[in-house]
């Protein structure tokens, strides 16, 4: 019996700076934070760690949901 093996690669770029970005676009938004935070499945406490860039990895998807709830576009790819 074969068993089918995926294969995974994990591509990290920089992006100095996303907190203050992700703040700006907030505090311009008349939403609070705890419904923007709920619109993006998460906490108002982890919504705010993010913006202090508390962590030293931020999941894509994580920040492609915020970039939804903004409205807005942070620019971030991951070129090949």
């Amino acid at each position: 019996m074969s068993i089918d093996v995926q294969i995974e690669r994990v591509i990290r770029v920089d992006a100095p700076g996303i907190g203050a970005r992700i703040k700006e676009a907030r505090e311009r938004d008349p939403r609070s934070v705890e419904e923007l935070a709920k619109a993006a499945d998460m906490t108002r406490a982890n919504w705010y760690r993010i913006e202090r860039e508390e962590n030293d990895v931020l999941p894509e998807p994580t920040l492609r949901k915020i970039e939804e709830v903004l409205g807005v576009d942070f620019g971030v790819r991951f070129d090949d």
